[in-house]
C-alpha cells in the first residue's frame, strides 16, 4: 500500500499512546480516520482535536474483547465512508500484578483481561474486517500491534508476553493465507520496544468485572516502587511518533515485521539461537 489520500483509516486504542499517534499521521496523510477506543472521555477529546486541525473523524466507542463491538465498528465505518483500507488492531493492556507478581500469582481475572484485549482484540479485527477488505479488492492493509514481548520472554509481564506471542503467530498466519490466494490486502506485525506511553497508569485504572477484588485497596509501597523502576524506562523510551514513522516506512516497503528497535535484535537472535542449540532459556539484557 503506497498511497494513502482519501482512503479510510481504522484504528482501535486511538485515544492514546501509539494509537492517538497513528490516526493524527493518518490524518496528515489525508485519510479518513475511525478511532475507535472504550475511554469515552479520551476518545471524544481525540476527535474534537483532530478534527480542529482539519481531519475527517469518526469515533466510536469501542471494547475490543467483544465481537458485537467490532461488528459494530465496522459497520459504522461503512455506513459513515463506505470502505476501509487501513486496520489497525492496536489496542493493548498490561496489568499491574503482571509486572510485579511471578506467573503463578496472577488470577484469572488477569489473565482473561489481557488476553481478551491484546489476543481476542486482535483476533476479532481479523476475522470481522478481513472480509471486507477482500471484498474490496482494491490495496489495504491490515497492521497487528504486538511487540518485541513478541519474540522474547522474560521474568515478568508473561501474559503480556502470551498475548503478544499469540498475535505474531496470528500475523504469521495471516500473511500465508493471503499471500497463498494472491488478495490485494497486505498485513505487517508491528513490535515496538519500550515507547513512551501511559500504558502502566491505563492498569492502574483497570475498571469492570475483570478488575482484581485486590485492586480496590492502595499499591503497596514495594509494589509502587517496583512500578516506578518500570515507568522511568517507558518515559524514556522512544515517542509514539516515532513509532508511527518506523510503521509507515514499513508499510511503503511492502515488510512483514516491522521492528522499531534494532538494538533488541539481539536478544531474539539469542533466544533463537537457545531454542536451536536446546539450551535452557536466558534473560534477557
Amino acid at each position: 500500500m503506497l498511497h494513502f489520500r482519501d482512503k479510510v483509516a481504522v484504528i482501535t486504542g486511538a485515544a492514546s499512546g501509539t494509537g492517538r499517534a497513528l490516526a493524527e499521521r493518518c490524518a496528515q496523510e489525508g485519510m479518513k480516520v475511525v478511532l475507535g477506543d472504550i475511554d469515552q472521555k479520551s476518545l471524544s477529546h481525540a476527535k474534537e482535536e483532530m478534527k480542529a486541525a482539519g481531519a475527517t473523524v469518526l469515533d466510536v466507542l469501542t471494547d475490543v474483547s467483544k465481537i458485537s463491538d467490532i461488528e459494530a465498528l465496522a459497520q459504522k465505518t461503512l455506513d459513515a465512508f463506505g470502505a476501509v483500507h487501513l486496520l489497525c488492531n492496536n489496542a493493548g493492556v498490561i496489568t499491574v500484578d503482571d509486572l510485579v507478581r511471578p506467573i503463578w500469582e496472577n488470577t484469572l481475572a488477569d489473565w482473561e483481561w489481557v488476553l481478551n484485549v491484546n489476543l481476542w482484540g486482535v483476533i476479532h479485527g481479523v476475522r470481522v474486517f478481513t472480509p471486507i477488505m477482500l471484498e474490496q479488492d482494491t490495496d489495504c492493509h491490515i497492521i497487528n500491534t504486538a511487540s518485541m514481548g513478541g519474540f522474547i520472554s522474560g521474568p515478568i509481564s508473561g501474559i503480556y508476553g502470551v498475548s503478544k506471542h499469540g498475535v505474531v503467530t496470528l500475523s504469521e498466519t495471516l500473511h500465508y493465507n493471503l499471500a497463498q490466494q494472491g488478495t490485494k490486502v497486505k498485513v505487517s506485525v508491528l513490535c515496538p520496544g519500550l515507547v513512551d506511553t501511559r500504558i502502566v497508569d491505563a492498569a492502574l485504572k483497570r475498571v469492570g468485572e475483570l478488575k482484581n477484588d485486590s485492586m480496590a485497596g492502595e499499591v503497596s509501597p514495594e509494589d509502587e516502587q517496583k512500578i516506578q523502576a518500570l515507568r522511568r524506562p517507558l518515559q524514556e523510551g522512544m515517542s509514539p511518533t516515532q513509532v508511527v514513522d518506523c510503521l509507515f516506512n514499513g508499510i511503503r516497503e511492502g515488510k512483514f515485521y516491522i521492528l522499531t528497535h534494532p538494538e533488541r535484535k539481539e536478544n531474539i537472535r539469542t533466544r533463537m539461537e537457545n531454542i536451536l542449540q536446546e539450551r535452557n532459556p536466558t534473560i534477557p539484557t
